[in-house]
This record gives structure tokens, C-alpha cells and sequence, in this order.
């Protein structure tokens, strides 16, 4: 598997590409922002993009996805407790003095919780985390077979920290009983991509962060 992490968009969201090295099929994560950055990544690889997924749908994180899918006619999804948001494109827009907001994207089916997306060899399994939003999704990917686990946590988790709440449909309790329910079940070494900023570790968070911390 090639996982490679970048940031991407006016607010810096950090959009994760998903490749099965046999297949050099592609899931894109979060595409934020600057679209030719995230072409240029995936030329690289020599990759087809088969879907789209987002880990919520607040407007730094789908920025890019409208002209995405129009160049690779591939699926985007979001979880349906999210679609009031992309709906609410031009007021997200207003509010963070972005201008005119990013073209709506043709969503496909709703991601589900427990849901499986494979692709090739890797597994991409998706854990509803409401909270951030009603939508949040964290994700969880590996390769089929191996036991090293990396969670694409949205804006969910950071490290030192958790995701604010006072925006649309965010719920504090919420958002803590997810990362303590579903997150922090994962094995302690496992690797957290965050919506923003810098990588962590779940371990590292159970033990330092004041939000979250279990001992």
C-alpha cells in the first residue's frame, strides 16, 4: 500500500491518497484544495482515482472534490448525517471569507458505518465518529493480511487535542464517546493521519491528551 498524506486547500486540510501498489488504484481522502497538487500526486504514482470519500463536509475538506470527480468520473461519498452541510456550501463559504463556494459534486451512496471499501489488497473500513459533525467518519486502512493499522482521523483527533464542535450539528459528548468508544479500541501503536497538522499515535493520545486522556 501507498499512503502518502499532504496538505491541501486555503485552510490547510490534509488530503490522503490511498494506492494498491499491484492494482495503482487509488482512493483520494479529503481532496481540500489545490486540485493540480493532488493531480500531480497521483501522476506520480501512475494512479486511477476509483473513489472519493470524505471524512466530513465541512468546506476545507471537500473543496476540490467537484472538479476532481469530473476528471476521473469517480465516485464521491460522504455519510448521508452530512448531507445538511453540503448543502450549506455558500454560508460555510461565507463564514470563513472563502468567496464563491467549490461546485457541488454528484455524491453516490452514503457511506455506512462498519462499512468495508477495498481496494485491491488494502481495506479501507469506515467507523462513524459523530461529533466534529453528525458525519464524521474516521477510517481505518491496512493491507489485507498485515497487522500495521493507519486511521485516517478528519478532524476528529489531533494530537494534544480533539476537533471544535461549535459549528453545525457538533456535539462535544458526542465527539468524546467516539474517540473513546471506537478510536481508542484500536491497538496503541496505531498511526492517526489528522485532518490537520501533525501525525499521532493512539497510544500517545490515550496518555497526553488533556481532552481524551484514559490513564
Amino acid at each position: 500500500m501507498i499512503l502518502e498524506s499532504f496538505a491541501a486547500g486555503p485552510l490547510g486540510c490534509n488530503c490522503t491518497l490511498v494506492i494498491d501498489e499491484t492494482t495503482k488504484t487509488a482512493i483520494v481522502v479529503d481532496p481540500g484544495g489545490d486540485l493540480a497538487k493532488i493531480e500531480a500526486r497521483l501522476a506520480k504514482h501512475g494512479a486511477v482515482v476509483k473513489a472519493i470519500v470524505h471524512t466530513h463536509t465541512h468546506i476545507d475538506h471537500v473543496g476540490a472534490t467537484a472538479d476532481l470527480q469530473r476528471g476521473t468520473r469517480a465516485a464521491a461519498r460522504i455519510h448521508e448525517a452530512d448531507q445538511f452541510l453540503y448543502s450549506i456550501l455558500p454560508i460555510q463559504a461565507s463564514l470563513l471569507g472563502m468567496g464563491t463556494p467549490p461546485p457541488s459534486a454528484e455524491l453516490d451512496t452514503w457511506l455506512q458505518d462498519d462499512e468495508v471499501i477495498s481496494l485491491g489488497a488494502v481495506d479501507l473500513h469506515v467507523l462513524h465518529t459523530p461529533g466534529h459533525t453528525p458525519g464524521s467518519c474516521c477510517f481505518e486502512v491496512r493491507t489485507r493480511g498485515e497487522e500495521q493499522v493507519v486511521v485516517l482521523a478528519g478532524d476528529t483527533l489531533f494530537q494534544q487535542s480533539v476537533g471544535r464542535t461549535d459549528l453545525w450539528g457538533g456535539d462535544h459528548d458526542a465527539l468524546l464517546r467516539s474517540i473513546r468508544g471506537k478510536l481508542f479500541a484500536l491497538p496503541d501503536p496505531t498511526r492517526v493521519i489528522c485532518g490537520h497538522g501533525p501525525d499521532t499515535t493512539l497510544g500517545a493520545e490515550k496518555r497526553t491528551n488533556p481532552f481524551v486522556r484514559v490513564r
